[in-house]
Formats: C-alpha cells, structure tokens, sequence
C-alpha cells in the first residue's frame, strides 16, 4: 500500500496544498510550527478517524473558516482508492470513499492502513497503561472493522453506566431498576474486546522479540502478554462466554464501591500490556534504551501484521522520532524501512544521509515544494 497524493484545505495552518510522494523514502524538511506534523496528522486521519494528537474537529479547522477538508489518493494490493473527508465547525462531518458516501468515519477505518510512531511513543513501555491500550485499539481498528464498533458502543456504554454510578444517592431507585442492564451489555462488549486484544498481541509478542534482537543484539529476550482486567489467566480470554459471565459478575457484586468511586472499576478500560525482558518488568528495570527498542519493536511489529494480514504493508509515518534515537537504532530503523513507503518529518536533513534515494519536500508556514535533491 502507497500513498499517492493528498490535498488539503484549510487544515490547520494549510491553507491549501496538494502533495505527491513516492512509492519509498519522503521526508517534510522544515524548521519547527512550519506545517511537517500537520500534514501527517492529515494522512493519517483517515486511517483511524481521528487525529493522533488527540484534537477536536474545531481545532483541525484553520483560524477563521468554517470548514476543513481532507482528499487523499492511495493503492492498496488491488486498485487505486480516493477517500474524502470535510470537517465543519457546526455539523457532522461529510465522508466519501471512491464517490460513495458514508455514513460514519468508522466505515473507512482499515481502508487506508498507516503505521505512525512520535516521539510520544518512545515512552510507552514506562508511561501509565492508556497509550498501551491506544497502540491496541489503533492498531487492531485497521484489521478488524467490528473493532472499533465494538469499541464504541462499550465506551458509550460505559459513559452512561459511570453517569448511573454517580447519581445513584440522589436516585437509588433508578440505579437498582437499569444497573443490571448496562452491566450485562458492557460484559458482552468487554468479552469481545478483549478477546481480540489477546489475539493480537499473542501475534505481536513473536515480531517484537525478533525485531528487539536484530536492532540491539543483546539476550535479553523480550515478552509481551496481555493483562486483562478481569483477573482471569490468559486462555479463559479466548472463550467470550466465559469471560462476559466474569465481568457481569464483577460488575454486579460491588456496587457500594462503585458508587463511593462514582466509576466503573472493572472492564477492558483498565487492560494493560505487561512486558518484560528476561522475565523482569521494562518498565521497572529496562534501561531508557531498552525501552525505546521496546517502544519502536512494537510499532514494526504492527506494520508486519498488516502486512501479514493485507498482504503488503501499511504506509509508515514517522513525525520527528530519528532526532530522538541514538545512532544504532537510527540505522537500524532506516535499514527497516528501505523498502516500504515511509512519510517523515525532521529538520536535519542529515539525518537520512544512509538513503540514497528520497524525496525531499520543504515545508515553509504550510506550504510544501518538491526539491530537486535527492
């Protein structure tokens, strides 16, 4: 899968723009707050229906218009493929993919498949368990479109279950008539999901081990297992049955502290990844090297399942990380890399002086223009 071209009007400080790359190596040279990370932002919405950086549609939308919009031209395996997106400050989003309207982003999450890795992501082996949970749910979104459906409706579910549990002494007796309900229908979401994220990290965990021994050449051999909520050992995850009647059981037994958190305390919004090297915990005793080893094994990891999955491999996006690793990993990124379309933003042109062959594109207060450089 490659992406071809994108056109951009007034998305954050683009005012209009359109952009080819090729099928290899692109990089957006630019000094800092020129428009690099906004125009990945841009390629990669559309992967995941949302924007990595966690922005609401009226903050994509550049100052004083009313709209936004996105139209991005990519092939996969098979054919060529337009999707279409337009944000508006005061109503819902327009999307389109090959001419045809959709309804919803979700219904072109996994159309066009993008790996992305930020500086931000260097930390996710010793920051708290919700970017764990993030690089899952991104990740899995693009091959499973039931996913993220599944997905939303358990955190509509659990919105309207934790508004119940925080309302439950002023209304007693509408918390006892629908509590049951709302925790039977989270149970049902949460045994999917869950089996899902143990079925993807048990393919990640193999990637990672391979990738953190080729980049580092050390012995230590990393693991990655997955750590559900709901206490029960890893198989029971595969059996959805078994582990709705678990989380239904925990949901309805413990009410009073509940309450007294005014929040759910069980469910798959407290899983977890639990990742170790040579049966200790990174995040407790790997050094800062070993953890961005450990951090970047796992975004490689996702870009072979895709490929695994899909047949090709996903674009890769890449904002500002090379700065960030040290010289090893750095040559062992771009050794990975030769051969897939990466798209990647540095102000250190040098950087990529081990790649004979890349596009260059300069990027001045959101203009972008092709270099002649290779």
């Amino acid at each position: 899968m490659y992406c071809k071209k994108i056109s951009v009007r007034n998305f954050r400080n683009i005012s209009e723009a359109e952009v080819t790359f090729s099928e290899g190596v692109n990089i957006l040279l630019g000094e800092n707050a020129q428009g690099k990370t906004n125009l990945l932002e841009a390629i990669f919405y559309p992967s995941v229906g949302r924007s990595f950086r966690g922005a609401h549609t009226p903050e994509m939308i550049r100052f004083g218009e009313s709209f936004a919009e996105i139209d991005l031209n990519f092939r996969d395996a098979k054919r060529d493929h337009e999707i279409k997106v337009r944000m508006f400050r005061d109503k819902q989003r327009q999307i389109e993919k090959n001419g045809i309207k959709m309804e919803k982003l979700s219904d072109i999450v996994g159309s066009f498949r993008a790996v992305l890795f930020c500086p931000e992501h260097l930390s996710m082996i010793k920051d708290g368990p919700s970017q764990r949970r993030s690089y899952m749910d991104m990740a899995i979104s693009r091959m499973a479109p039931m996913y993220i459906h599944s997905l939303q409706k358990y955190n509509y579910l659990l919105h309207q279950r934790n508004a119940l549990l925080k309302s439950a002494y002023a209304d007693r007796s509408t918390f006892d008539a629908t509590i049951e309900l709302w925790s039977e229908q989270l149970a049902q979401e949460a045994a999917f999901i869950s089996e899902m994220r143990l079925k993807f990290i048990r393919r990640v965990s193999g990637y990672v081990a391979e990738c953190f021994s080729e980049m580092t050449g050390e012995r230590e051999r990393p693991t990655v297992v997955f750590d559900g909520s709901s206490g029960q050992p890893e198989e029971e995850y595969l059996d959805r049955e078994k582990t709705k009647e678990k989380y239904y059981a925990l949901l309805t037994s413990f009410y009073d502290r509940e309450i007294s958190a005014g929040a759910t305390l069980w469910g798959i919004h407290k899983d977890d990844l639990d990742i170790r090297l040579n049966g200790k915990s990174a995040r407790i005793y790997g050094s800062q090297g070993q953890q961005r080893s450990l951090a970047l094994a796992l975004k490689l990891a996702e870009g072979e399942i895709c490929r695994e999955e899909f047949g090709d491999y996903p674009v890769f996006l890449f904002d500002d990380v090379l700065s960030e690793l040290d010289g090893t990993r750095r040559e062992y990124l771009l050794h990975k890399i030769k051969d897939k379309q990466v798209i990647l933003t540095s102000c250190e042109p040098s950087l990529l002086s081990e790649i004979s062959d890349v596009r260059r594109i300069i990027v001045s207060d959101g203009v972008y223009m092709a270099s002649a450089e290779k």
